[in-house]
């Protein structure tokens, strides 16, 4: 009997698949000492059969359509694995009182790690790091000729955090950055005269040009370099 009962106030949290499975690790190891939370993880195929069981669902690499949320009959909240919404029919989850949450990228470490990213992929391109590691096998020197970041026009689709962070590291290489967004704290580039004077301010005097939605095919046009740092939504996907 007793045990029934101590089954009835266990939280139980699905995350979904296999992929990013410190998500899942770290979280178990977090929670050792808390025996009424359990942590489990599934193949994404079994998401559907399964989510009916649980009352926290971590998405990462699967969509949690209306169809399937109308099967997570006690879910309280679902978590995107992330700093998007693009996991979750959030009008579905809305309508059956689920609650969506996301991983904020300014104050996790998550912004900085992909802008890292970033930095480290633009550079693998410059340098041709794939045809640099069989030269390096084949012990040839001085080839493939890479290029430097020195000069390069980076344009940033999206200065919210992620590009900010990345125009931080980037500054040093010796780029011109240009970037657009929807509202910037000054009116230079964007072409709205109603901006409060502090909103989104953080990291505008990194950018050397900015823009709007109008200006964002010009700028990659001239740009050497583009990096998207848009979230997916409704007003990002054509």
């Amino acid at each position: 009997m007793g045990e029934e009962n101590n089954a009835k106030h266990i939280t139980r949290v699905l995350f979904c698949g296999p992929h990013f499975p410190a998500s899942q690790n770290y979280t178990r190891e977090y929670l050792i000492g808390h025996p009424y939370i359990q942590v489990d993880d599934v193949p994404l195929d079994d998401v559907p059969s399964v989510i009916g069981n649980y009352h926290i669902c971590v998405f990462k690499n699967k969509r949690l359509t209306a169809d399937i949320l109308s099967r997570a009959k006690q879910m309280k909240l679902v978590m995107q694995f992330g700093v998007g919404f693009e996991g979750v029919d959030i009008d579905a989850a809305t309508k059956l009182g689920i609650k969506v949450a996301r991983i904020p990228g300014d104050v996790t470490g998550n912004a900085a790690s992909c802008a890292e990213m970033a930095v480290y992929l633009i550079l693998g391109l410059l340098r041709k790091q794939n045809e640099m590691e069989v030269s390096v096998k084949q012990k040839k020197l001085g080839e493939p000729t890479g290029d430097t970041l020195l000069g390069k026009t980076v344009f940033i689709l999206g200065f919210g955090n992620i590009g900010i962070d990345l125009a931080k590291r980037l500054r040093p290489f010796g780029v011109n950055i240009i970037a657009t967004k929807r509202i910037w704290s000054s009116n230079q580039g964007s072409g709205k005269t109603d901006a409060s004077p502090f909103q989104n301010c953080v990291g505008d005097d990194l950018v050397d040009e900015k823009g709007g939605h109008d200006e964002i095919y010009e700028f990659a046009n001239k740009a050497d370099i583009v990096v998207c740092c848009l979230s997916m939504n409704k007003e990002t996907v054509r």
